[in-house]
């Protein structure tokens, strides 16, 4: 069972033009994604679709998906708004005006989660969302099950763009799953960048993002004082692979685009592929 993550898309930062950066390097991720050697069972838009909100910019992710040969999952992130977003994409779920929906897929169950919190950087989960997770876990005790939110629910160090830990829907969530043996993964965004962590006993990963990466610097920004350091950089975008095989969720991130090979499995790798396999017990 493969997923494939994309995270953090941001359409329309540069509203009218047709060959905008974001969507550029969107398309440069979903190549990759149809012509590698993998056919994920799902593609799951983690949040953040669009810069804006707009029906405009929807519209146009939609177009760019539409032909992507299997099922495509939206979410929302602290960029989007609900009603423009699921009305381009007519047929996503929701439950009690959240964009919240189960997916049942071969031997694992995906639970996408509505961290939005309109008009706020940070995440939300209320009382209604939590409900609807704790019904849904309950009901499902057995079933292995990833749990899909834009916002990760910890501190990462890049302080400026962090939640923080502290605040009442990380404690919510953190509730909801308590003791919920079945979850193997938290998926995340939001800080656009790979990161990877245990969090309250679960593995939560976060996956790159497909606009523009943020800075790796742990050096706390003062917010009355700008110190021009770096904060967004130009390098691939990153999309994930999440590998269930029955036991334990793996992840993957690689770039999108042209990737250049630099060996191939031929004679003169051969006996470097014999020689692992030998190692192997029968």
């Amino acid at each position: 069972m493969l997923i494939a993550q994309v995270t953090d898309i941001h359409i329309g930062f540069d509203r009218g033009n047709p060959e905008e950066f974001n969507v550029r390097r969107l398309l440069a991720v979903l190549r990759r994604i149809a012509e590698g050697p993998q056919r994920p069972d799902l593609l799951l838009l983690s949040g953040d679709l669009t810069e804006h909100g707009d029906a405009e910019s929807y519209a146009l992710l939609a177009r760019l998906v539409e032909g992507c040969p299997i099922p495509v999952a939206p979410m929302t992130g602290n960029h989007d708004l609900r009603g423009p977003l699921l009305a381009a994409f007519p047929t996503c779920p929701s439950h009690d005006g959240f964009v919240q929906y189960a997916i049942e897929l071969k031997g694992l169950r995906v639970l996408v989660l509505d961290t939005l919190e309109e008009g706020r950087h940070g995440g939300g989960f209320c009382e209604t969302r939590a409900a609807w997770l704790s019904a849904q876990l309950a009901g499902h005790p057995h079933a292995p099950t990833v749990i899909a939110l834009h916002h990760p629910p910890f501190e990462s160090g890049i302080a400026w763009l962090d939640c923080d830990a502290r605040e009442p829907w990380i404690a919510r969530l953190a509730q909801a799953l308590e003791g919920r043996r079945q979850v193997v993964g938290l998926l995340a965004g939001h800080l656009h960048r790979p990161i990877h962590t245990l969090w309250n006993g679960i593995p939560a990963t976060v996956c790159g993002s497909s606009a523009a990466p943020v800075a790796l610097d742990f050096t706390p920004a003062d917010p009355a004082h700008p110190d021009k350091r770096a904060m967004i950089t130009d390098e691939p975008p990153v999309y994930a692979l999440h590998r269930w095989d029955g036991e334990r969720l793996i992840s993957h991130m690689e770039q999108g685009g042209e990737i250049d090979v630099l060996a191939r499995f031929d004679a003169a790798f051969q006996p470097i592929v014999q020689a692992i396999a030998a190692e192997r017990p029968e």
